[in-house]
């Protein structure tokens, strides 16, 4: 869970790439998206409370908004449709944006402001399906805002918004009337703080180049994680 969280605390998101698996081993499957929420969001308080003043505000007005419908929308297509392909459209795309951000390769373009509205949506959509929508906001602030440190705790504000609203469906649907899940996630809190800081720690050290990078390789990780997810269907 601290490695998990080293994760969290240099990207602003990826933990169930870690701690997902790992968690299936102790804790049943059904525990572990709620047990997450609560973690992540606690984390992205814990990162908004001591940098929130490098948070870009402009971005989050641009695609919280597109986030709220998407993550509406996933909520439709989880209850009346079969999300399951979508993975590997997702997966798919995840690959192929982290090999081509690897690869080295620059083309010069930044997004423009208009892309917030796709990404939110499909970030949106995917964060309310699969809880795996961080690194499509991951991959729209990096093509947007230069600093490594405002992009880390912009993503961190907006895992934080995801998250809350998680965690409050969880909380209506009585999920979190099984104190279980509550003493766990307490249990965990002192590896959520070290593996967060320290993540901070390390993203402070580093060039805006090799943050990126860093966020590459995570979201590549992401994406092969999703498509063996749906190819074990």
């Amino acid at each position: 869970m601290a490695v998990a969280y080293v994760i969290f605390g240099l990207a602003g998101f990826g933990t169930a790439l870690v701690a997902g698996p790992m968690l299936a081993h102790f804790v049943p499957v059904a525990t572990i998206v709620p047990l997450l929420a609560l973690l992540d969001f606690a984390a992205a308080c814990v990162n908004v409370a001591r940098d929130g003043k490098s948070a870009d505000t402009t971005e989050l007005r641009r695609i919280v908004p597109a986030m709220a419908v998407g993550s509406l929308s996933g909520a439709a297509i989880l209850l009346l449709g079969r999300p399951e392909a979508l993975l590997l459209a997702l997966g798919v795309f995840a690959v192929g944006y982290a090999l081509y951000s690897l690869s080295g390769f620059k083309s010069g373009a930044k997004f423009t402001s208009r892309a917030a509205l796709p990404f939110g949506l499909v970030g949106g959509v995917f964060s309310a399906l699969f809880g795996s929508g961080g690194f499509i906001y991951a991959i729209y602030l990096a093509g947007r805002i230069e600093a490594s440190e405002r992009i880390r705790v912009t993503q961190s504000t907006l895992i934080g918004l995801s998250t809350l609203t998680r965690a409050v469906l969880f909380l209506l649907a009585g999920v979190y009337a099984n104190l279980e899940i509550l003493v766990l996630a307490a249990a965990l809190v002192p590896a959520m703080l070290i593996g967060t800081a320290l993540g901070r720690r390390i993203t402070l050290s580093l060039s805006r180049a090799q943050f990126l990078r860093i966020v590459s390789v995570i979201v590549l990780c992401s994406g092969v994680a999703l498509i063996w997810r749906y190819l074990a269907g």
